[in-house]
């Protein structure tokens, strides 16, 4: 574990080109972090923050999936430690605790050809502290300790989601992603009910229907369906 670093995301950028096989970068504290869209993300001591970095062998459509099966993975990580009927997954990489935000995932990819030459999956999740001067969140950050769940140090909780992890890889390599997308989808939330997915062409709201073999967000509108490749969610 590092003590300090500015993310385990560019810590896994800086190691990629000397790594053996999967590893992951585990950090008691990050200093320039982002989320998706380059939002910032604190690491106070106490939560989590890590980045498994390895080489999945697969097109770069193939790798974004894989945010699906971290999303499955980090569920049943987190379900080792409360009750899971209280978690749930929200498209496209959060995970939920009692409607809050308890953790999410950002992937980042390298390579210029047909295979990505290494992909990196970062992942935080609030194990002990909500981070400080988060304001009009749409979904309220909230912290496992928070909500009652069990203690987990950092160290802890990796050695659960890594096995976790691996297990959903296998999963993946053996049957392909039609499994995941089934896991994926008894843990969404708010499937079957109207959400709003706020694009940067504006919102879309519609019945939550599935996501697709891509990834996309199926929504039921009075135009008629619409497939939806990036947003942000709003209940």
């Amino acid at each position: 574990m590092l003590s300090t670093v500015d993310s385990t995301m560019a810590e896994a950028a800086r190691i990629a080109t000397s790594i053996d096989g999967p590893t992951w970068v585990l950090a008691e504290r990050q200093t320039g972090a982002r989320g998706r869209r380059g939002k910032a993300w604190e690491t106070p001591r106490g939560n989590f923050a890590a980045t498994l970095i390895y080489r999945p062998n697969c097109t770069p459509q193939q790798a974004s999936l894989r945010s699906f099966m971290a999303a499955v993975a980090l569920f049943e990580a987190l379900a080792m430690y409360i009750d899971r009927t209280r978690l749930s997954l929200k498209w496209p990489n959060d995970v939920l605790l009692n409607g809050g935000k308890v953790a999410g995932i950002l992937l980042e990819t390298s390579g210029q050809g047909k295979y990505v030459d290494w992909l990196s999956v970062g992942i935080g999740v609030n194990l002990a502290t909500v981070p400080a001067g988060i304001r009009d969140a749409s979904f309220p950050p909230v912290s496992l300790a928070g909500e009652g769940g069990r203690a987990a140090t950092p160290t802890d909780f990796l050695v659960r989601l890594a096995s976790d992890f691996a297990t959903q890889e296998a999963k993946l390599w053996e049957f392909g992603f039609e499994i995941i997308r089934r896991d994926w989808l008894r843990r969404a939330a708010r499937l079957g009910e109207v959400i709003t997915a706020r694009t940067s062409q504006g919102d879309v709201t519609g019945r939550f229907e599935t996501i697709d073999h891509d990834g996309n967000l199926v929504l039921a509108t009075p135009d008629g369906e619409r497939l939806i490749a990036a947003a942000d969610i709003l209940f």
